[in-house]
């Protein structure tokens, strides 16, 4: 074989075995399943403009999750807290950890309260995996807020998503194991309460969608709830 072929091979094969060269590292996307829904930016705005308004108390105690909590009237319930509501509603649990940058750790809150699970769980989300989203949303909560306590509502029962009581009571129970791991995270249980002597969930507590609380039902979580946010 003539030696400028030969020498032509040999350049083929080193080239066709070189390492192409390493490129920067890029930022892995997001999990599939990190957020439940990507209709909420309409409400981190709302937020924002709320904010640049009435800039809201740091170290207070921070509301977060779905639309039990968008829909408490906090100053009314609690005149003798300084809060801030951010709940928005139809969320499910791994929202309130997707959005914690802009809705929770900015306002470094003394105390935040968690309620979430409920749309979860209609939507299809398994007890388990709500209890795996509640330990993401911990785990983030404590990288930015590593003294922040949270204190975790239990899952409602209601009238209109009965046919999910024995989902909500399991839930619950894991819920309640998992907050018992952490320090500084506690879990309030205001679904027992919510409860007839049949086992079924009392009417009087909810609006006539029987899926919302009424006067009466945020009257109950206030008085539960109410322990665990004093200094």
């Amino acid at each position: 074989m003539p030696r400028a072929a030969l020498l032509l091979l040999l350049l083929l094969a080193v080239c066709g075995h070189a390492q192409p060269p390493e490129l920067p590292a890029a930022a892995p996307p997001p999990p599939v399943d990190a957020v439940s829904s990507p209709d909420w930016e309409a409400d981190m705005r709302r937020f924002a403009a709320e904010d640049a308004a009435r800039p809201p108390p740091r170290g207070a105690v921070l509301f977060v999750g779905s639309s039990s909590i968008r829909m408490w009237d906090l100053d009314a319930a609690f005149p003798e807290l300084a809060t801030v509501n951010r709940g928005f509603g139809g969320s499910q649990l791994r929202d309130a950890t997707w959005y914690a940058d802009r809705i929770i750790l900015p306002y470094a809150p003394r105390t935040i309260v968690l309620y979430a699970g409920d749309n979860d769980l209609e939507a299809g989300r398994t007890p388990h995996q709500v209890r795996e989203d509640f330990r993401a949303f911990v785990q983030r909560v404590r990288r930015g807020l590593p003294h922040a306590r949270i204190v975790c509502l239990s899952i409602k029962p209601s009238p209109a998503r009965a046919h999910l009581l024995q989902a909500v009571h399991a839930a619950n129970v894991l819920l309640r194991q998992e907050a018992a791991r952490w320090d500084r995270v506690e879990f309030v249980d205001v679904a027992a309460p919510m409860l007839d002597g049949g086992g079924q969930p009392r009417r009087e507590l909810f609006l006539e969608d029987g899926l919302h609380l009424n006067a009466a039902g945020y009257a109950l979580w206030r008085r539960l709830l109410l322990p665990h946010l004093r200094p």
